[in-house]
């Protein structure tokens, strides 16, 4: 059976910031939207690249040596082991793609870790 997603619904029936919900799966790797303001935690993903799409609002993903801002439409992808700290000026809504078994803090114990087994699909 083949379900057709409609991002927007499934953001508006959510409000909590920094907390990825599981819109799809293929493969081993989830399909996640998330809302994002203020600032994340700095961490790295020591096996896994992390694909970040903007799909409302803008945000910026720092690096120890700089910066990728990202608009509306706009995706880049962080490499395995690259320390970043997701950042919104204002709320953004953003799609994730990324192993399963992804932890969103990476490497870091963090008031916002959410263990990759323990994450709402919705």
């Amino acid at each position: 059976m083949i379900e057709k997603v409609n991002l927007a619904d499934r953001l508006a029936t959510f409000d909590e910031t920094w907390v990825p919900k599981v819109v799809g799966q293929l493969n081993d790797q989830y399909v996640k939207v998330v809302k994002f303001v203020g600032d994340y935690v700095w961490h790295h993903h020591q096996h896994e690249d992390e694909l970040f799409l903007v799909l409302k609002g803008a945000i910026r993903i720092e690096l120890r040596d700089g910066a990728v801002d990202l608009a509306e439409g706009e995706f880049a992808i962080i490499p395995r082991g690259v320390e970043h700290r997701p950042v919104a000026d204002e709320l953004a809504e953003v799609l994730l793609f990324e192993p399963a078994s992804t932890r969103n803090t990476g490497n870091v114990d963090h008031d916002y870790t959410i263990e990759a087994d323990k994450l709402d699909h919705i």
